[in-house]
């Protein structure tokens, strides 16, 4: 989520000050030879589906076998950012990722869109779909607090959770308690989608504008430049993020208990893939925050991975590790 929605300064988000204990470093063995989904191919629709209030919804599905594993993007993310991932974990079971409301080929939805609108859309696009559960949930950076919101609408449902790098609820406070005041902000980020949305408001100069490479790059495919020309898009991202420490954290947080029992990975990106050290405050506090994440559940665990925030893309072996972790113990529960 843009440098884990740019982590303001220092790090990341944090609540946790204390030092971390050593943290298990998880070594994925090397993929398989798995091609990554050609980027043509997301130039056109997946699936269409249709939710009760006539909205599409666009999902892309792969692969055979339960529990099926859904992929849920971080902020500015849709379909596209799993190409991947996505065969590594198709080569065991069923694994679907999808465009949220306003993004990709999906119909744009209705303001706000905070943590429940969307958890709400992706259950009642399974329903359309006919995809039953279980469902093991990966959620990386915004994406983990929509997985979690997700599972609580669908806690029979949801046998694991694998949140990637992930931001947690009320973020932008923690950091600055910690740091500053502007260490948690994430108005550079605002500004920068604001932009967008008045470029393409206005239409004409203002799309062909060099400042416009800010919001869709001039190499991008012609299906990708048609989404970044429509303002519902960035409509959509404002949205997302003006609730994401808001609406959607507070949502997250009435959950209370209901879904600690979900066995939990959380992955954490490292420079250096161990534990950070006392002249890395901002690191050693995500680390925190991230073993804080872990210990809310009854079987969670956090891991380092040597890796940016991009881990989908810069480590897929090891997030396939963790999610096929979580596949392989619910075929083997009774």
């Amino acid at each position: 989520m843009a440098r884990r929605l740019k982590m303001a300064a220092a790090a990341a988000a944090g609540v946790v000050a204390s030092v971390c204990p050593a943290l298990p470093v998880l070594h994925a063995a090397s993929s398989p030879d798995i091609r990554p989904i050609p980027m043509e191919t997301y130039d056109r629709p997946g699936r269409l589906v249709v939710l009760p209030d006539h909205r599409r919804l666009n999902l892309r599905c792969m692969g055979h076998g339960s529990p099926l594993v859904l992929l849920e993007s971080g902020f500015g993310g849709g379909s596209i950012g799993w190409p991947k991932l996505q065969p590594m974990i198709a080569a065991r079971t069923r694994v679907c990722a999808y465009d949220r409301a306003g993004y990709g080929f999906s119909d744009p939805g209705p303001l706000p869109r905070h943590g429940a609108a969307i958890a709400r859309d992706l259950d009642y696009a399974l329903s359309a779909a006919g995809l039953r559960g279980p469902y093991v949930v990966v959620g990386h950076s915004a994406g983990a607090l929509y997985g979690q919101l997700f599972a609580g609408r669908r806690r029979k449902e949801v046998v694991g959770l694998v949140l990637i790098d992930p931001s947690v609820i009320y973020q932008d406070k923690r950091m600055a308690a910690i740091f500053g005041s502007s260490a948690g902000s994430v108005e550079s980020i605002r500004r920068r989608v604001q932009r967008c949305l008045a470029a393409t408001e206005a239409g004409g100069a203002a799309l062909t504008n060099s400042a416009f490479s800010e919001c869709v790059a001039i190499t991008a495919s012609p299906e990708v430049r048609a989404e970044g020309l429509r303002p519902s898009l960035w409509r959509t991202q404002l949205s997302e993020l003006d609730t994401l420490f808001t609406d959607t954290s507070d949502q997250r947080a009435r959950l209370g208990e209901l879904i600690r029992d979900v066995p939990t990975i959380v992955l954490t990106a490292s420079r250096t893939g161990e534990p950070a050290s006392a002249d890395s405050p901002g690191d050693r506090v995500w680390e925190g925050v991230h073993r804080d994440l872990a210990a809310q559940f009854t079987h969670g665990s956090q891991r380092l991975v040597k890796s940016g925030h991009l881990m989908m893309n810069e480590r897929p072996d090891a997030v396939a590790a963790a999610v096929l972790e979580l596949v392989e113990a619910n075929r083997r529960s009774p």
